[in-house]
């Protein structure tokens, strides 16, 4: 096919691809409006700080030794968290939060900051309140339970979450997946125009009589438009009209 008949198809289904292209866009837009719900992140901020020693003579100053070995205690504090002497103690003690370790586990995430002491614990949940009271329960379970843990008091609470901060939700509303369903939709819409077009046998044109059958065409009968029939009753009254004029001339 050429690429003028692919044109032509596309011109006499442009109202198929249409509409395909319009419910497409309205249903996916419908949908992410409707059913979009925010989400908000609250975190806390740590710092593993047991980099100090006192010299004989009274004196402090900071152990860099130390300072790495906390750095690479910050790994081993992550995967502390997740475990069930943190959790459940969490689940224990704040039962009004009504999670589970396991569902805990999911909602929490763990970071390190750009290999320094910091660690940063962060919640997201569909309510900043309800984000808030975990990640903070849970930062304090971590901070009185690590010393029993580990043997050491060396993590510092240096940021908890506040609800008196103003939230914004981490996800916002985009267009992008209404786009992405337009685009589809036309591919959609085109192939099925495309599709009738291929199943549809009869012949369209004279060239396709005479380019198929090998026969010359004699006669055609053209497309009538609805304005140029004219009603039956129309053209018996005017039959009958016309009858009437001829008068009868024996006797």
């Amino acid at each position: 096919m050429e690429l003028k008949q692919y044109f032509l198809i596309i011109k006499k289904r442009v109202l198929l691809i249409i509409l395909c292209v319009v419910i497409a866009t309205l249903t996916t837009a419908f949908y992410s409006y409707k059913f979009f719900t925010p989400l908000y992140q609250a975190s806390t901020k740590f710092i593993v700080n047991k980099t100090v020693e006192v010299e004989q003579m009274g004196q402090q100053q900071m152990d860099f030794s130390a300072m790495g070995i906390n750095i690479q205690l910050i790994n081993t504090y992550k995967e502390i968290i997740r475990t069930p002497a943190i959790l459940d103690k969490v689940v224990q003690r704040y039962p009004e939060l009504g999670l589970s370790p396991e569902i805990l586990s999911s909602m929490i995430n763990v970071q390190s900051v750009n290999n320094t002491q910091v660690m940063t614990i962060t919640v997201v949940d569909y309510s900043y309140e309800r984000a808030t009271k975990i990640v903070n329960a849970v930062s304090s379970v971590f901070q009185s339970e690590i010393p029993k843990i580990m043997k050491v008091n060396n993590v510092t609470i240096l940021h908890s979450a506040s609800l008196d901060d103003a939230p914004q939700a981490i996800n916002q509303r985009s267009n992008q997946y209404i786009v992405i369903s337009a685009a589809v939709a036309l591919l959609f819409a085109i192939g099925i125009a495309f599709l009738l077009e291929y199943l549809d046998d009869t012949f369209k044109s004279e060239e396709e009589v005479q380019r198929l059958l090998g026969v010359q065409v004699l006669a055609s009968i053209p497309k009538m438009k609805k304005k140029q029939i004219t009603p039956f009753k129309n053209i018996s009254s005017q039959k009958q009209a016309g009858e009437g004029r001829y008068a009868n001339m024996e006797g």
